[in-house]
């Protein structure tokens, strides 16, 4: 009867202290790629810091879930998008790192170049208010179109289609959901994708794209972003200094070849 006591006893102490480490884990959505890859990196260099990567799927929104409390932070925005999403929920939310800048590319499956597209060609962009004005940007930055000259800078001014003020080659914009977007290559003359999507999708924007935003000066830098109620938790700090280590930088510049560029400047 005491082995079986003592049995009993040691399953429940091993119960509350598997429970009291699920409850200390550092809960993080991310997108797959490369955002997961990133953080799973992490966990190899600091197992001492309980990650639990939640990857987002389709149609679920991060913002949603940290508001909601479902994670403690997430990994997948810039701060333009960040801010839109903050005037949709209406919630205030803090940036606890800067980490990388994914290059926004313009793709295609039936064109080598901008010179072959013809009159009438359609474009896929993305169609959330913050990437639809960046794709615009980036079509305008190529030479495919000409927006308001009021529309100055990308991360203050959000561009639609009707900002439009010069076209010459008539291009027809087509606004898609972003993560679909790689899908529509083989429908459409052009497709503007996010970075992680290319990625996913098998395309390397440092040698796919045929337009790619510069990495200068970019506002568009993901971020992780946690509760303004957790942005001094000491797990929140310590993933944000592991995000923030030359370490991670190397990791990114050797991992992506270009295709995702770190912040962190690298180390003489």
């Amino acid at each position: 009867m005491k082995n079986a006591a003592f049995k009993l006893a040691g399953v429940t102490l091993a119960l509350s202290l598997a429970w009291g480490a699920q409850a200390d884990a550092l809960r993080i959505a991310a997108d797959p790629v490369p955002h997961a890859e990133i953080l799973n990196f992490i966990k190899k260099q600091d197992p001492k810091l309980d990650l639990q990567v939640v990857e987002l799927t389709s149609g679920v929104n991060a913002n949603e879930l940290l508001a909601n409390g479902d994670v403690d932070a997430n990994y997948f925005q810039h701060l333009p998008y960040l801010k839109d999403q903050e005037k949709a929920l209406g919630k205030t939310f803090a940036v606890a790192a800067t980490v990388h800048i994914e290059p926004l590319g313009i793709y295609s499956h039936k064109h080598k170049d901008f010179k072959t597209l013809p009159d009438g060609a359609t474009v896929a962009v993305p169609n959330n208010a913050t990437n639809l004005s960046r794709s615009l940007f980036l079509l305008q930055s190529q030479g495919l179109i000409k927006l308001n000259a009021k529309f100055t800078d990308p991360a203050t001014t959000l561009a639609t289609p009707k900002d439009i003020v010069d076209n010459p080659k008539k291009l027809k914009i087509l606004e898609i959901e972003s993560p679909q977007i790689p899908r529509s290559l083989d429908d459409v003359d052009l497709a503007v994708i996010n970075g992680n999507y290319a990625l996913e999708a098998g395309l390397s924007p440092a040698k796919d794209a045929l337009g790619l935003e510069k990495a200068e000066h970019n506002p568009y830098a993901n971020i992780l972003v946690t509760t303004p109620q957790l942005e001094n938790d000491p797990r929140i700090k310590e993933l944000a200094k592991d995000l923030a280590s030359p370490q991670v930088a190397e990791f990114i510049r050797q991992h992506y070849n270009g295709s995702v560029i770190p912040v962190a400047t690298p180390q003489s």
